[in-house]
């Protein structure tokens, strides 16, 4: 192996937390990018998204996954819990994101699945909201205590400061080794997956606290023809109800979802997108395995 090849660092971070610690909007402010959907709800990620940052000293492979739930246990809740232990499994790091200010019994249940052996940097989030040192050193000795961290570390991902500091304590606990993908990767998932992504993102930030909850969404079609990609996309919820509610007065909600999902993708893809979205009823999909795994979030 050369000393360039040594010298270089190379490894994979999962982003974990409980939910609503802004751990997507973390992942998107480190890329540089978007590419996990956020919204001001809690819980909008459903699946593992895994994004790569590559410089010339070191390839950060982070992956965002979904917060961990402890209120509720049914099937969906179950699978996007599977999606966080998974993501524990094989990585080299973790970075364990709190909300600055706020340590409750949930970030310490997130906190007790976290493997033993594994540095764990404590990404302290939001942290221009406590204002001054007065109040944010006490909570950063409280928050270290809570566990044998490898740093500990206050961000503000929506305003994206102290992130340089973050990438250099990480890049050093990261493993000796050549990148694992090409410089220009962004990301391991197709096109497919993040136009879906990005139109569940437009039901979080468009519609109620109740109907995001109840859909998901699924690609019919994915066509690319030189620079122009058509995409057909199914909405699928529960309820006749729901089915109104995305839709909206005259067509007009659901128009207002797929402008500003074709928005977009248009600027991820770099280039023109001819989308079209309905909606669909499928009952109570969320309860059901099988259903799940159609749509598939089993393996998320």
């Amino acid at each position: 192996m050369s000393a360039r090849a040594a010298s270089h660092r190379c490894g994979t971070a999962a982003i974990v937390g409980r939910p609503n610690v802004g751990k997507s909007t973390l992942l998107n402010a480190l890329l540089g990018q978007k590419l996990s959907i956020t919204s001001g709800k809690p819980q909008t990620t459903r699946h593992r998204v895994t994004g790569v940052l590559t410089r010339p000293d070191a390839q950060f492979v982070f992956v965002d996954t979904p917060g961990f739930q402890t209120r509720h246990g049914g099937p969906l809740n179950q699978a996007l819990n599977r999606a966080v232990r998974a993501a524990l499994e094989t990585v080299d790091v973790v970075l364990f994101v709190v909300e600055a200010g706020r340590f409750e019994g949930a970030d310490r249940t997130v906190l007790g699945l976290l493997p033993r052996g594994i540095p764990t940097v404590l990404v302290v989030n939001k942290s221009d909201r406590l204002g001054g040192p007065a109040r944010m050193l006490p909570f950063l000795r409280q928050a270290a205590g809570e566990f044998e961290f490898a740093a500990v570390v206050p961000v503000s991902a929506a305003r994206r400061t102290n992130l340089a500091a973050l990438l250099k304590i990480l890049a050093a606990l990261l493993p000796e080794q050549p990148p694992l993908f090409e410089a220009q990767t962004l990301t391991d998932r197709s096109e497919r997956f993040l136009a879906a992504e990005l139109v569940r993102e437009k039901l979080f930030r468009l519609l109620g606290d109740e109907v995001p909850y109840g859909a998901a969404v699924s690609v019919d079609l994915f066509r690319t023809k030189g620079a122009l990609r058509t995409i057909h996309v199914a909405v699928v919820v529960e309820k006749e109800n729901q089915r109104a509610i995305v839709v909206g007065k005259g067509g007009a909600k659901l128009k207002a979802i797929a402008t500003a999902a074709r928005r977009d993708m248009e600027a991820l893809f770099g280039g023109k997108v001819f989308l079209e979205v309905w909606v669909k009823v499928r009952r109570d999909w969320t309860g059901s395995a099988a259903a799940l795994r159609s749509l598939g979030i089993e393996h998320v």
